[in-house]
This record gives structure tokens, sequence and C-alpha cells, in this order.
């Protein structure tokens, strides 16, 4: 018997390596933000055709999250896990050997559709691994491990334009290569590792799973999902802008809110996967809503510029789990139909071009309190949300 449990334990840590890696390789999207300030600066290009190019990573989501669900019930989800890998090693190919402005869009529009189908992907292929009741947990520490790609990126940006211009003519394009490699390792580990999935979900046609929405714990979780999104694109946009405005702090200063932000973040993600194993989710989730609002409240008054900074890491402290939990919810509640259903919570992270738009019309209508209200209506509706959470952990 202890043999057995430590052969079947072995072969647990055997599969989620790969796994992780693969959660390390979906953060590579998150480049795409510090490489356009890169870009637009080499390319002189004016401020819409810069901000076009992040844009085009949230509309694939909408696009292409739905098909990937039907695409993982015809092929399996390893195989799409690995197409999608494939996707992004294309994607950070590309720039390697030119960068024109409309070859760097075709650069991340395939990152961003890469991301898109592995985030549908990966996921599930979790959840065929884990026991239901660590599926949040696990999610959690996958998203850490993803934050930490998004931490490196710009420092290896910073490093490469400032350190390997003279040597490899690559100058801040060095992280191409580098994330290059890691994303070809994440394909040899995960071809390589044998993983036993669940037999193909039954529903297989686009209108079948749109149609998943009309179950209403469904329909909360993918409202959710845009919530999670708008709030953290939202914070990384108009928490410079707060601290700019209010406090007069130049734009180079002011990017300490967004950092300030990632690392709470980040932090919140390895101190989750360790609660969520331990107390029940609703529990977790419901602190981390109330952090949120308590740092949305900070921002309204913003009676100092260190109360904003606080207020900041309170909102990415919470935000932090948001996602793993409502995606674990939705999984668990719909064992049946997981492919399809973690095609539609990836849908909802469209949400991260639905609230930075209707913040941008209420800033210009009032000022940046506008904007925090938008957000403060979405951590209302995860507080809502919370009330509807099973108390254990799924």
């Amino acid at each position: 018997m202890a043999q057995s449990i430590a052969a079947d334990r072995k072969s647990f840590v055997m599969q989620i390596i790969p796994v992780m890696l693969c959660f390390f390789s979906m953060g590579f999207v998150d480049l795409v933000g510090s490489a356009t300030n890169f870009v637009k600066a080499d390319l002189g290009l004016s401020g819409a055709q810069a901000g076009f190019i992040p844009s085009l990573v949230f509309f694939w989501f909408l696009i292409f999250s739905v098909p990937t669900g039907i695409l993982m019930n015809k092929i399996g989800r390893k195989k799409t896990v690995l197409f999608s890998l494939l996707l992004t090693l294309v994607s950070l190919i590309i720039p390697m050997f030119h960068t024109g402005y409309y070859t760097m869009l075709i650069a991340f529009s395939l990152l961003g559709i890469g991301n898109a189908v592995m985030q549908t992907s990966l996921n599930p292929l979790v959840s065929g691994l884990i026991n239901p009741s660590r599926l949040a947990s696990t999610l959690t520490f996958g998203q850490f491990v993803k934050a930490l790609a998004s931490l490196l990126a710009p420092y290896l940006m910073a490093w490469g334009a400032a350190a390997m211009m003279p040597t490899l003519g690559l100058g801040w394009r060095v992280l191409f290569p580098i994330f290059g490699a890691v994303c070809l390792l994440s394909i040899a580990a995960l071809g390589a590792t044998p993983i036993e999935e669940e037999r193909p979900d039954k529903v297989t046609g686009f209108k079948e799973c749109i149609v998943l929405l009309q179950i209403p714990f469904v329909l909360l979780c993918f409202l959710g999902i845009m919530c999670h999104v708008g709030i953290d694109v939202g914070t990384n946009t108009f928490a410079p802008q707060i601290l700019n405005e209010k406090f007069g702090l130049s734009v180079e200063d002011a990017v300490i809110g967004t950092q300030i932000y990632f690392y709470f973040r980040t932090g919140g993600c390895l101190l989750g996967s360790y609660f969520l194993a331990k107390i029940p989710a609703k529990t977790f989730f419901a602190f981390s809503v109330l952090c949120m609002l308590l740092g949305m409240a900070g921002l309204f008054i913003s009676p100092s510029q260190g109360l904003v900074l606080a207020s900041i890491a309170c909102i990415g402290f919470g935000n932090s789990n948001i996602f793993s939990v409502i995606f674990a919810q939705a999984l668990n509640r719909q064992p049946n139909e997981k492919n399809e259903v973690s095609g539609l919570m990836i849908m909802g992270l469209f949400g991260g071009t639905v609230f930075p738009l209707c913040m941008g019309f209420a800033q210009d209508a009032v000022g940046v309190a506008g904007a925090v209200a938008v957000m403060t209506v979405g951590v209302i509706y995860l507080l809502y949300y919370t009330t509807k959470i099973k108390s254990v952990n799924v």
C-alpha cells in the first residue's frame, strides 16, 4: 500500500511539473504591455497605433475561447495545450527577425490567440489531475507561477535594452529568445508526459456551449470573471493616473502603482494556494472581496499618497485569487461540460476590454473618481457572488 501511494505521488509530481511550466508560458502574454512602450519608441508610433497592440490580446479571447472548448472535445486537452504552446512559440520567434508595425501586430495576435487557447485548455487539464477539493488552490498556485513570468518580462526587457544591444543586436527583444526557449521546454516536457484524460464531453457545438449561459450559476461565474479582469486591467491603467492627478507624480514615478499591484497580486496567489487548501473557498473569497472593497474606498478618499498605495496593495491582494475560485466553482458545478464551461469562463476575460472603456467614459465625465466607481460596481457584484459559493472547497 505504501509503495502504491509513493508511486502515485511520484506520478502526480511528474505530471504537475510540466503543467506548471505551461502556466509560466501562459504568463508570456503580459509582456505585451511593456513591449508596447518599446515598440512605440522604436517605430515612432502614435498613441492610437500603440494602444491598438495590447487591445488585440483581449479581442482574441472573445473569438477563440468557446471554439477551443469544442476543439478539446475532438482532440483532447493535452493536445490542445500543446497546440497553444506551438502558437506561442511562433509568436515569440517572429519579433526576433523583424519588428515592423504590422509584423508586431501579427506576432502579438498569435500570442493572444495562443494564450486564449492555453487558458481555455490548461485549466480543465489540471482539473483532471487534481481532487476537486484542491482545484482552487492548485489553480491559484498556477496563477502564481504565471505571475512570475509577468513580473520577469519588464526586467528582462530593460536589461536587454541596457546591456545586450552591443552583443546580440536584439536589445529589449532579447526577451523573445529567452521566453522562446522556455516555451520549447514546456512543449517537450508536456509532450513526453503521459496524462490520462477524461472522456470527451458530450456538447460539441458552438450554440450548445453558449446555451450553457442560461444556467444561472454559469452566468454568475461568467460575469464574475468579467469583473475580475475589469478590476485587474482597470487598476493597472488608472492607478498611475490617480497618483499623477492627485499628487503630481511624473508618469515614470507613477508606475509604482502598477508595480505594487503586481507584487501584492503575486504574493496573494502564493498565499492563496496555501489557504484555499486549508479553509473554505467561500470564506477566503469573502475576505478577498472585502480587501478590494477596502481598497476602492481608499482610492475614493485619496487623502495621502501612502494610503493610495496601500489601497492599491489591498486591491492587488484581494483580486489575486478571484479567478481561481470562480473557475473552480464553475468547473465543479458542471463536471460533464468542463471543456465548454472553460471556454465560456475564458471568454469572460473580454471584460478587460469592456471595463476600461466604461471607466474611460466615467473619467471624462467626473475624473478618476468615476473610473474608481466603475471598478467598485464590479467589486459589489463579486460581493453578491460570494453568497452563491458553496461552503466547501469546490
